[in-house]
């Protein structure tokens, strides 16, 4: 891959920075790179989710709002290569976009892939806007690592659907009106086969989301119940029966945004000034062999990250689909995370543990990565069957009724 701008992408850089300068204040210089990078800030306030979408309505009416969009959505059409620069441009300033990252990135390109034309006029206008945030709803507690073992189902009554189940993880539930939802909706063929998806209202009856209280203290993921909720059929986004192809479309786009989150600054960098800090305060820091060993391995896996970054955006350039690199980097990000994370509580000494910064609060939401976009034990099943050619794990056949499938603890 070309790392230097060709002429197209650097006229394009400069129009997203133009932009943005007018539109968001820049990050002050050294700013820490959290997690919060990676999962979003929570919306803890009425304030929080009104700057949010004050932005955000800013950005459709200018055509930013969602960049990949066809035009005739709201959005530029723009290249994979171009969404790279934009959120590398973006990265630089204090954008609050995140609370919509969800529904823009992943549910707005499987509507337009999948959806009917009303489906397109109803749902994507308000998602572009800000005036909807959305969730997924995915994940069971009974599933694990195997998402096709979902035991949520629908059934059918007239022209509406009956769902009855448990979601879990499911990021910004408490404060999202729509959900993508999967449900098992014919447990007599085999399970991939009987799959299908919903957009639910949050609002509907028998809806009930409880959040999930972390160790910083914020609850970004929770518990959604569902209770004899009615789903209207027009609510239903692509074929009965068919929603594990309509869900590799939301798959794909979440394993394509991981890419948007790898910058282009290492994410250590800032740790070479707290090791500079402890040392004038007389503690181990930039003259401690062992700290500049830890320092050097945490820049060298920041820069490992980026490159396999470089290497999916590579792929989507050349209109080809990235093969393991996404769940690497997925995985390798969760890594780094933490490595970076310790070394920083490791340098600013017991005061860490008092005076909570960025730094403290990035160590205990690491560990929410390791869950979020695919658990770690799930990509490193990807990649020992896809790169390293293990055999599966054994297990029922791929033709078995899901019926006849034992039900997970």
């Amino acid at each position: 891959m070309d790392l230097i701008d060709t002429p197209e992408a650097g006229a394009f850089r400069a129009e997203c920075r133009a932009w943005l300068e007018a539109n968001a204040d820049p990050r002050p210089s050294g700013t820490v790179t959290s997690v919060t990078g990676v999962l979003g800030a929570e919306i803890d306030s009425e304030a929080a989710l009104a700057r949010a979408r004050d932005y955000q309505r800013r950005a459709a009416a200018d055509g930013w709002a969602a960049i990949g969009w066809p035009r005739e959505h709201g959005g530029r059409d723009a290249s994979f290569v171009e969404q790279i620069v934009f959120g590398d441009e973006a990265s630089r300033f204090d954008v609050p976009d995140h609370v919509f990252r969800i529904g823009v990135t992943m549910g707005g390109p499987t509507v337009i892939a999948h959806g009917t034309d009303e489906q397109r006029a109803r749902w994507l206008p308000p998602l572009l806007v800000g005036d909807e945030i959305w969730c997924q709803l995915f994940s069971e507690p009974g599933a694990g690592s195997d998402l096709a073992g979902l035991r949520t189902t629908a059934v059918r009554d007239g022209d509406e659907w009956i769902v009855n189940g448990q979601k879990v993880w499911s990021s910004g539930a408490h404060y999202s009106r729509r959900g993508m939802l999967l449900t098992r909706t014919d447990p007599d063929v085999p399970k991939h086969a009987g799959i299908t998806y919903f957009l639910l209202d949050m609002e509907a009856p028998g809806v009930d989301v409880r959040p999930l209280r972390q160790m910083t203290g914020a609850a970004h993921f929770n518990e959604v119940f569902f209770t004899d909720v009615r789903v209207p059929d027009r609510d239903r986004l692509g074929d009965v029966n068919d929603g594990w192809r309509v869900a590799q479309t939301t798959l794909l786009n979440e394993r394509a945004s991981i890419a948007e989150l790898i910058g282009a600054a290492n994410p250590a960098l800032p740790l070479a000034g707290l090791a500079r800090e402890a040392a004038r305060l007389g503690r181990p820091g930039s003259a401690d062999p062992v700290v500049r060993q830890r320092l050097a391995r945490a820049y060298i896996e920041g820069e490992i990250l980026r490159y396999i970054g470089m290497r999916i955006v590579s792929a989507f350039s050349r209109g080809a689909f990235p093969g393991p690199e996404a769940s690497i980097a997925k995985l390798a990000m969760a890594d780094q995370l933490r490595t970076t994370h310790d070394l920083a509580l490791a340098l600013r000494g017991p005061g860490a543990n008092v005076d909570a910064d960025d730094w403290t609060t990035g160590f205990l939401a690491a560990p929410a990565v390791r869950i979020a976009g695919g658990s770690d034990e799930v990509q490193r099943n990807i990649i020992g069957e896809r790169v390293l050619g293990l055999p599966k794990d054994p297990g029922w056949a791929r033709d078995t009724p899901f019926r006849e499938l034992p039900a997970s603890g």
